[in-house]
């Protein structure tokens, strides 16, 4: 999944339960639709991109793509602050369930 910086998920693409969701960052990318808002021709990509550092080697693809990435480097030290927009994701992925458990 991936989300815009409010956790609203932009697209969603089912893996098997093996596959590394890392691989799907490209699809996921070419996979958001057209994003209404302002007059004008709607975006179809965004501004940015912010992801941990297991999407280290995809950094000049999202970047040829248009879209800056915000990427933690490989060998870096940790507590780089990324984690704080990759609990956006988690929290779209558990949000339905935890929604489901208070009824």
């Amino acid at each position: 999944m991936i989300t815009d910086g409010h956790g609203t998920p932009l697209a969603v693409l089912p893996t098997g339960g093996t596959r590394n969701d890392v691989t799907q960052v490209l699809s996921l990318l070419d996979a958001i639709p057209p994003v209404r808002g302002r007059v004008g021709r709607p975006r179809r990509k965004p501004g940015s991109l912010f992801a941990d550092r297991d999407y280290d080697l995809y950094r000049d693809q999202v970047r040829a793509r248009g879209i800056v990435p915000a990427i933690a480097h490989r060998g870096a030290r940790r507590g780089t602050g990324l984690g704080a927009y990759r609990w956006v994701v988690e929290r779209s992925f558990a949000f339905p369930a935890v929604q489901g458990h208070a009824r």
